[in-house]
């Protein structure tokens, strides 16, 4: 591949792969980032991100029935308040 303006070469794309690959739990376990895995690769990550989204939306779900629990004024509500400042 040409590194002509706008291209990416061979070289920086393995090192892409490789960052992302360590990036990924399930990916970070194989050595090797060859460019035929790039595809699974990229399907795991799709994957991780997916899952961490879904934790977030878990996670302010539960934030959310926490915070209508307490009252508006109480300590705890402003220690939460504050973490999420």
């Amino acid at each position: 591949m040409s590194s002509r303006r706008g291209r990416i070469t061979d070289e920086e794309i393995n090192e892409l792969i490789s960052k992302l690959q360590a990036l990924v739990p399930e990916s970070s376990r194989r050595r090797s980032a060859s460019r035929s895995s790039a595809s699974k690769l990229l399907k795991e990550t799709c994957g991780y991100i997916k899952s961490l989204h879904q934790e977030v939306e878990d996670l302010s779900d539960r934030l959310s029935e926490l915070m209508s629990t307490l009252d508006e004024t109480s300590p705890q509500a402003e220690i939460i308040r504050g973490l999420l400042r």
